[in-house]
């Protein structure tokens, strides 16, 4: 005697729900940007001011580069979260302190960095991918920024 647990009109019903939880669990791992800040992570509101130019002296010794300073505390960030433009092969120097222990990930450079309770923690990179990218919070799944390379 055989079992059927689904009637064969429900089993394309059933393909489809499997097939999007393995679209959403894959979603973390593309390479490209997959949120909208203020979307898909729980994060702050409120105005985005711009990122500064800050003097960096690179390898070469010239001054170029960006830097973005973020805090996170009781699950807020600040600056509420927002898009920054940098250009391609330029410097960025994210400085983040968080109140909680966390990593910090830059999707699609693979870049990441142990968030120590209440200590700042400077990633540095070369922008040399064009895109827009998130940058977020794993534990907390809170999305910091994004960095839009041209």
């Amino acid at each position: 005697m055989s079992r059927r647990f689904l009637s064969p009109a429900a089993r394309p019903a059933a393909v489809a729900l499997l097939l999007a939880g393995v679209l959403v669990a894959a979603g973390c791992s593309r390479g490209d940007t997959h949120h909208e800040p203020g979307t898909g992570h729980e994060v702050a509101t409120g105005s985005v001011p711009p990122a500064t130019d800050v003097p960096d002296r690179g390898a070469n010794g010239s001054d170029a580069g960006t830097t973005v300073e973020i805090a996170v505390r009781d699950g807020r960030v600040t600056p509420a979260p927002g898009r920054v433009e940098v250009g391609l092969g330029e410097r960025v120097v994210l400085l983040v302190t968080s109140d909680t222990a966390d990593e910090l990930h830059v999707h699609g450079y693979d870049e990441s960095a142990h968030l120590p309770a209440g200590e700042p923690v400077e990633l540095a990179f070369t922008a040399d991918r064009a895109g827009v990218f998130d940058v977020e919070t794993h534990g907390s799944g809170l999305v910091v920024t994004q960095l839009m390379v041209r």
